[in-house]
This record gives C-alpha cells, sequence and structure tokens, in this order.
C-alpha cells in the first residue's frame, strides 16, 4: 500500500486534549454536575466495567462491551440493575465520543434491556399514608412524613433544607424553596396544616440553621430519613420495604387522582418532563377499554 492510499486521520485536538487526557479525567468531567448519589452509583457501574474489561477505554472493543453485557445477564442481579449498569457504560461511551475523546462510539450498537415498570407496586394507597401520620407521635418525625407527601420532595432536598427556605404566607400556608436535581430551584406552595407542624419545630433556630436536625445538630443524613419512614411503615403494619421516594410517588399518584393538572404536578415534584408525570397515570389507570366490551 503506497502513501496515497493511506486512511487520512483526523489531527489532535489541543482542546480535547486539554479537557481530558486520560481515563480518569474523562470521568470526572461525565461525573461533573451530577447529584452526590448518581455520582456514587456511576462511579461504580464504570468501576466494574473497567475493572473486567482490564483495558484503557481506547482500547475498548464492541465485543468487550457485549462480553460485558453477557457477564451482566448471567449473574443474579435484579434486572433493574442490568439496566442501569449497561446504561452508565453507553452514556461513558456517547459522552467520550462527544467529546472528543474517543473517534467512535463503540457502544452504540449496544441496546438496553427491557425492564418490567414497577412503580405501581411501589404508590401507598392513601389509607396506608394517612394511618402512618396518624401513628407518628415523635413530632419531628411527623413534620418529615408531612412534608415528604405535602411537597413530594427527595431525601436529599427534603435533608437539605433550612429555615430561610421556608417562607410565610398570608392565608396561613406556607412556601418552600427547593434547589432540585440539576441546581434547579423550584417554590413549592405547603397547606395550613403541615405548614404549623413544621413551624413548631423553629423555637429559637437562626435562619440557616437546617430544619430537620440530627441530634448533633446538623442536617439529617438520608440514611436517617430513610430509618424514619422504615420505622412508621412498619409501625402501620406495612411490610413492603417502603423507602422516602415512596412518599413522592404516592403525592403524585393522590394529587392526579384528585384532579390536579399533570402540569402543577410536574412543577410540583421537578420533573424535567411532562412523561415523566404521565407514569403515574399508567401506573394507577382508573379507566379501560376493556369496561367497554360486551362481557
Amino acid at each position: 500500500m503506497t502513501d496515497d492510499n493511506l486512511p487520512i486521520l483526523p489531527e489532535p485536538n489541543p482542546i480535547v486534549s486539554r479537557q481530558a487526557q486520560t481515563d480518569a479525567q474523562l470521568l470526572d468531567l461525565w461525573l461533573h454536575g451530577r447529584s452526590p448519589r448518581t455520582q456514587k452509583a456511576y462511579r461504580e457501574d464504570s468501576g466494574l466495567f473497567i475493572s473486567t474489561v482490564d483495558k484503557p477505554l481506547h482500547g475498548v472493543t464492541l465485543g468487550d462491551i457485549q462480553a460485558f453485557v453477557d457477564r451482566l445477564e448471567q449473574s443474579n442481579l435484579a434486572p433493574a440493575s442490568r439496566h442501569r449498569k449497561i446504561a452508565a457504560v453507553k452514556s461513558l461511551f456517547a459522552f467520550a465520543h462527544r467529546l472528543g475523546y474517543l473517534l467512535f462510539d463503540v457502544s452504540r450498537p449496544i441496546r438496553l434491556p427491557a425492564v418490567r415498570e414497577t412503580l405501581s407496586e411501589r404508590i401507598l394507597s392513601e389509607v396506608e399514608v394517612q394511618r402512618m401520620l396518624a401513628l407518628e407521635r415523635q413530632p419531628r418525625n411527623h413534620a418529615i412524613l408531612f412534608l415528604l407527601y405535602a411537597a413530594g420532595l427527595r431525601a436529599s432536598e427534603l435533608a437539605g433544607l433550612r429555615w430561610h427556605d421556608l417562607v410565610d404566607r398570608a392565608d396561613g400556608e406556607g412556601q418552600v424553596n427547593v434547589l432540585g436535581k440539576g441546581q434547579k430551584t423550584r417554590v413549592i406552595l405547603i397547606p395550613a396544616s403541615v405548614w404549623t407542624a413544621i413551624g413548631s419545630l423553629k423555637s429559637q433556630a437562626a435562619d440557616d440553621a437546617p430544619v430537620f436536625r440530627s441530634r448533633k445538630g446538623g442536617h439529617l443524613h438520608i440514611s436517617q430519613l430513610w430509618r424514619i419512614v422504615r420505622a412508621a411503615a412498619k409501625r402501620a403494619g406495612i411490610e413492603k420495604a417502603v423507602s422516602t421516594h415512596w412518599w413522592r410517588h404516592a403525592h403524585a399518584s393522590h394529587a392526579l387522582d384528585h384532579g390536579a393538572p399533570i402540569s402543577l404536578v410536574q412543577a410540583t415534584l421537578g420533573h424535567s418532563s411532562v412523561a415523566t408525570t404521565g407514569k403515574y397515570l399508567h401506573a394507577r389507570p382508573s379507566e379501560s377499554s376493556g369496561k367497554f366490551l360486551p362481557i
């Protein structure tokens, strides 16, 4: 083959080289700006892949990724966990290609495995919610459950609240200014009954103090919120593995059941797409074409 027949490769991009010169630098850029929980999960998922293929990303082939997928399918991991790990790998390679770190996205042909939708199994009934609230006697914990339900907050959003994020309104209600995913702020109106329960906790606390304090005076850790919710569920005789996020699901589902506009629920929960909020309509439908059949 003569020099004239050799393929012409693109010249190295000095800007890209300064952005990421190693796989480790690429990982940091890929994860930048994501929530701590997402960063932790994606680092674990990408770390598993990198340790499995045992080669730098520049040397990874489609066959390597297919072998990794096959290995996951043969493992005891839940389908949702396999889906997340493969999605993380695809996201990493797509990002590396967009950045110019890799010439090709070798993960593109990989299809994500189907995951059975289990949202309907994680929606508490209104009776279950009311029973958990009624049986929680500790004022701080009762206010936590109340606010999780009334505002549909994520655990991290609730744990990070300070008193200056809460604003009184003239009608006895209140509003919470929440810093959510993607550093986006949203304002949520809180009913008077819930506002009273939260306000009773303030006492002489400073405006920059945590709303829900730990025993040491700092912010409650998310794991503590989980324990509070699990204990409330057990006390109410609910044997399902209830988490803080189930209250967010309950908020969305119950609000829609009672006629709240889907756009309002979307704005309250901070969903980036109304399609995400729409999943709650499909999880517990109120109508079916089967009702119109002559059976």
